[in-house]
């Protein structure tokens, strides 16, 4: 059974005999009506405000999942650029590396291909060297022999022009030396 304030206030008692006295009764029930009825509008605001703290609290609980659920986002997101990141960074290593390999490459092929010109311009220098020096030693040659000749002109030369019995008075006396190993002085009487 459900006693509101009201119903305690409109309660009568039956008088009896030796019962207690209606005027304190009165004033119990209608004291007992007035704190029953506080009690009841605290007990509505304080269900009102439970209703409310219970609409914040599930706006909280919302809030709480959507700011969960963002932060494993933000988790996600920040993983994959993360992992996008080292995978780029990879790359670029590999690239850089392909590229360094790749010059490198290139710079030992010129360096061989320079050594080859070196090794070819060596053989050209000892080319060239071989045939002055082959140039050179035909030159003496001929010189010499344009000097033998010369001289041989020379010698015929100065036997023409000696008379026969000086030659034999000087061959018998003096042995014949050789136009080279004669005097300047010596060489203008042979020529005259």
């Amino acid at each position: 059974m459900k006693v509101t304030p009201l119903d305690l206030r409109q309660q009568k008692f039956r008088t009896v005999m030796r019962g207690y006295d209606r005027e304190e009764v009165e004033a119990f029930l209608a004291e007992t009506a007035d704190d029953y009825e506080q009690a009841l509008r605290e007990a509505d605001r304080l269900r009102d405000e439970l209703a409310r703290l219970q609409a914040a609290l599930d706006e909280h609980r919302e809030s709480e999942r959507n700011l969960r659920n963002t932060l494993l986002t933000a988790q996600r997101l920040a993983d994959e650029i993360r992992a996008n990141a080292e995978n780029e960074a990879q790359r670029i290593v590999r690239e850089a590396e392909g590229r360094a390999d790749l010059l490198l490459h290139k710079a030992q092929m010129r360096l061989e291909e320079i050594q080859r010109e070196i090794d070819g311009l060596r053989l050209k220098r000892r080319d060239v060297e071989n045939s002055l020096e082959s140039a050179i030693a035909t030159l003496r040659n001929a010189l010499d022999f344009v000097r033998e000749q010369d001289q041989k002109e020379r010698e015929e030369r100065v036997l023409l022009h000696r008379p026969r019995s000086q030659e034999l008075q000087q061959t018998v006396q003096t042995p014949v030396r050789p136009l080279d190993e004669l005097t300047v002085p010596e060489l203008k009487v042979a020529e005259a």
